[in-house]
């Protein structure tokens, strides 16, 4: 049994790991840190968990929770998960980061996009970017995972396999739509439900700081131009990719590399993905259509932006770490309605 512990458990990415870890076949839960919660039992904090998980929270103490943890995952905000990492690394623990400190091998990117200075780049070389079908390998031996952003997962999975037919005279346009969830669970007046509740609204145009890890997994082949919306959704992300191919495609073809993936579903023709198919699941969906009067393929995906986008996706590079089967504990259908 691997024994996990959860640094900033409290969060919607550390919750969707404890239920996940409750149901797990060969993991278990057996130690929380959170700031907030310290000295009380889980269940107390968490309801929904009763009869599910005895641990109590704890202060963040890293080599206490190396010393009874197999692997730890962070669940904490951005900026906040590499001077936490890098504690946790020193105290020999194998680490699995849900935030975005450690996705950019470019500390000048980082700097620009999360606007502070890296303050662990010296673990930036062992770090292997979690996303299974490209890094399944690396992931086999290394100590230190960062899981992928959520919108990135969106736009990388449909965009990769098709990287070679991008024309690179324009920016390829993403544009994503997500849930509420995605914004954490801090208190912030621009996402309570009289803000949100019947409303839309694009964000962090230019600027957001999953642009550059999109362009750094599509190889700096083509700059993107991304663009993020929040809906009174709860969760999911359905991303729209707009280029022009430089020559014929087949994206049916290209998509085959995509066959043996256990949570890359690729939509026969006609058909697009919908947020419902997928929510509170580990699946991507993708689907597309050639536009012959633009000349422009459109490509479309749908993702649950707390499961495919975060904890499934930390608990897939989980269970490819230590030699479990890759799909223990997430084969989960889209819950509707």
């Amino acid at each position: 049994m691997i024994r996990v512990g959860i640094v900033g458990a409290t969060g919607y990415g550390g919750r969707e790991l404890i239920r996940l870890l409750a149901l797990h076949p060969d993991a278990k839960l057996v130690a929380a840190a959170s700031t907030s919660a310290a000295g009380e039992r889980l269940e107390s904090v968490m309801p929904a968990f009763r009869k599910l998980s005895d641990v109590v929270f704890e202060s963040f103490d890293a080599k206490a929770l190396t010393d009874k943890c197999d692997a730890v995952f962070i669940a904490v905000p951005g900026r906040e998960s590499m001077r936490i990492g890098a504690d946790l690394r020193e105290a020999g623990a194998r680490v699995l980061d849900l935030g975005g400190d450690f996705r950019l091998k470019d500390p000048t990117a980082f700097a620009k996009y999360y606007k502070t200075e890296h303050t662990a780049t010296h673990l930036l070389p062992e770090c292997v970017y979690g996303l299974p079908p490209f890094y399944r390998i690396k992931l086999k031996t290394t100590q230190l995972v960062s899981v992928p952003g959520c919108y990135p997962i969106s736009a990388i999975f449909p965009l990769r396999p098709l990287l070679d037919h991008v024309s690179t005279s324009i920016p390829i346009v993403i544009d994503s739509i997500s849930g509420i969830s995605g914004a954490g669970r801090t208190l912030n007046e621009a996402y309570h439900f009289p803000e949100m509740n019947e409303n839309l609204k694009a964000y962090k145009l230019g600027v957001h700081q999953h642009i550059p890890e999109i362009e750094q997994e599509i190889g700096h082949r083509a700059m993107v131009q991304f663009t993020p919306h929040v809906a009174p959704l709860t969760r999911g992300i359905l991303t729209t990719i707009t280029f022009r191919p430089d020559a014929a495609v087949d994206p049916a073809a290209a998509y085959r590399c995509y066959e043996a993936e256990p949570f890359v579903r690729v939509l026969p023709s006609g058909e697009l993905p919908e947020v419902k198919n997928v929510r509170a699941s580990n699946f991507c969906d993708i689907g597309w259509a050639m536009d012959e009067r633009t000349g422009n393929l459109l490509l479309v995906s749908a993702i649950d932006n707390l499961m495919g986008g975060t904890a499934g996706m930390g608990v897939q590079c989980l269970n490819i770490m230590f030699g479990l089967e890759e799909t223990a504990g997430l084969l989960y259908g889209g819950m509707a309605p």
